[in-house]
């Protein structure tokens, strides 16, 4: 009986009626399930978040790693993934405003398109210099050099498109070959090939394309040796005999042969070897020596003596990129004393644009007239476009009234620009414009050959105001280039903005410049940001490095004598002499 008592004494706490008859401890048993349940859920939650969190920390640490082989392979990292793999933070409070993700939207139709028109390349053109999208086929405009293969190099990287840069890589590894008997234009193969070249190489680190600049610039190289030190526009790849072109008079022209700087210095900085820097800088000596006092130099150059000839002033065609390299040289030093002769000489041709400033009737645009002599030619071209750009560029070096009032007449100059593009039934640009009394502008030469200058002037605006109007300007662009030009094949220029009419050419420019800029334009500041880069007038991005060097001498060719002046500058624009 007692081993019976004993056993229903400890069986007793699990039988119901136990506790029906003592609700205080009924009432104490369900407080301890309560504080019990919760204890363990808890438990679990917290076991459940940890891991979630370990889970996502791995997932760091993975990608950080694959990130570290592909730098530790020599694969180098797009800017776009250096921006954004391991600030995931920072991303995602990029991507939390309406207007950013506004931007990502708008910049993935961006990239969109690049990947249509590379694809295009790669499938009918592939290391021909330019595709023609309705025949589907490649053609050699620059000799075979794979002219819109190198000047997307870039794109390509900064758009974070690895697989289709290293193709491209490989072919410039095993295919590119510059021993060509071809006779090439130095400024077309110095912007688009020496400074495509060098930008990614700037961007990647790889070596490859730093060799590769300077085989090309060597074979350049001879088209100095003149008397002036003004080189010739035109050079033999393989046998290096230089010449003018027959339509010149033998003269050269001030934009291709003040256009070569800011590509040649950094070649000198990053081989080392000064012989192309002083070629270069050679030619601001010279044209130095009579500089007027307005900065505006006609467009024809005698290569003998160094003096002009009595030719068209312009900041469009011919002209236009000298103008430009004189801001860009004293920004790429890193606006040093250096290279204040620079900024004193475009200081200079500022105040001779002033004079070409004029306004329509009756909507007051204003645009940016030539001049012949004493004479004013009321046309402007769309190369011309790049000044807004470049005058809110160098804005930045005047005292703070002149720097709006220069920044005020970039934004102008913008607006007409982009009336330019507004004016006609397609929304593209005709390559030039005329301003008569009572009429706004008319287009003159009514074709559209998928041109940068506009879309890059809104580039800068927007980066140095935020004003976002830019932004919208340059989407509507681009909307117009989709709906216009985009074929099965690429993308095409039109033979006439009224009709829509196209053409059959896809220019290596429109990967290098339009695409870029207009992607750049829907990305952050972050991306290739312009106080540690600068782009030349191919829209290849070469690094800022700062110059504390004095004011390189020069040798002439002819007579030995060395020069050592310290007021000597540059000028660059964007016409494409084959245009």
């Amino acid at each position: 009986m007692a081993r019976s008592r004993s056993s229903w004494s400890r069986w007793r706490y699990i039988n119901p009626a136990y506790f029906l008859k003592r609700p205080k401890r009924l009432a104490s048993l369900f407080l301890v399930f309560v504080f019990a349940t919760f204890f363990f859920w808890d438990r679990h939650t917290l076991l459940r978040d940890h891991q979630e969190e370990i889970s996502k920390l791995e997932e760091k640490v993975t990608r950080l790693r694959n990130l570290l082989e592909e730098l530790k392979n020599g694969g180098g990292m797009s800017v776009e993934k250096m921006k954004y793999s391991g600030e995931g933070g920072h991303a995602v409070k990029y991507m939390d405003s309406p207007d950013n993700i506004l931007d990502a939207q708008r910049r993935e139709k961006v990239k969109d398109a690049m990947l249509h028109a590379w694809s295009s390349y790669e499938k009918y053109a592939w290391g021909h210099d330019e595709l023609q999208p309705q025949t589907k086929n490649g053609v050699d405009s620059f000799g075979g050099l794979g002219a819109t293969l190198i000047d997307s190099l870039d794109t390509l990287y900064i758009m974070g498109l690895d697989e289709q840069f290293q193709r491209a890589r490989e072919w410039v590894a095993n295919s590119l070959d510059f021993n060509k008997n071809y006779d090439a234009s130095v400024f077309e193969t110095t912007i688009r090939v020496v400074g495509g070249l060098l930008s990614t190489y700037d961007l990647s680190g790889d070596k490859l394309f730093l060799d590769k600049a300077q085989d090309i610039a060597d074979r350049l190289l001879p088209a100095w040796n003149t008397e002036s030190g003004i080189p010739y526009n035109i050079i033999n790849l393989a046998h290096g005999n230089p010449h003018n072109p027959g339509w010149t008079g033998g003269d050269s022209i001030l934009a291709d042969s003040g256009t070569e700087q800011l590509e040649f210095i950094a070649l000198s900085q990053r081989t080392g070897n000064p012989k192309y820097q002083q070629k270069v800088e050679n030619v601001i000596l010279e044209l130095n020596k009579n500089f007027p006092d307005d900065g505006l130099l006609p467009i024809y150059i005698n290569p003998h003596k160094g003096t002009t000839s009595y030719s068209t002033i312009t900041f469009g065609a011919m002209g236009d990129s000298f103008y430009e390299y004189l801001l860009k040289a004293w920004i790429q030093g890193n606006r040093t004393a250096a290279v204040s002769h620079y900024r004193k000489m475009w200081e200079t041709s500022i105040k001779g644009l002033l004079s070409l400033v004029r306004r329509t009737t009756p909507s007051s645009f204003a645009y940016l007239c030539e001049k012949m002599g004493s004479s004013l030619n009321d046309k402007m071209d769309e190369l011309a476009c790049f000044a807004p750009g470049m005058l809110a560029l160098g804005s930045s070096g005047y005292s703070p009234d002149e720097a709006q009032k220069f920044l005020s007449l970039a934004e102008e100059l913008a607006w007409t620009c982009y009336n330019f593009y507004q004016s006609t039934p397609t929304k593209l640009a005709g390559e030039n414009y005329f301003f008569n009394d009572g009429q706004d502008m008319s287009v003159g030469t009514s074709w559209n050959i998928l041109r940068p200058e506009t879309v890059e002037s809104l580039f800068y605006l927007w980066r140095l105001t935020g004003n976002k109007t830019y932004q919208e300007w340059g989407w509507n662009i681009f909307q117009a280039f989709e709906k216009n030009s985009r074929v099965e094949s690429g993308y095409v220029g039109l033979k006439d903005v009224n009709t829509g009419v196209k053409d059959n050419m896809m220019q290596s420019f429109f990967l290098a410049e339009t695409l870029k800029y207009l992607y750049l334009l829907f990305s952050p500041s972050s991306v290739i940001p312009l106080d540690e880069w600068v782009f030349n007038t191919e829209a290849h991005p070469i690094k800022i490095v700062t110059r504390n060097d004095r004011a390189v001498s020069s040798v002439r060719s002819g007579g030995g004598q060395e020069s050592d002046r310290q007021s000597r500058t540059r000028k660059e624009g964007r016409f494409r002499t084959h245009h």
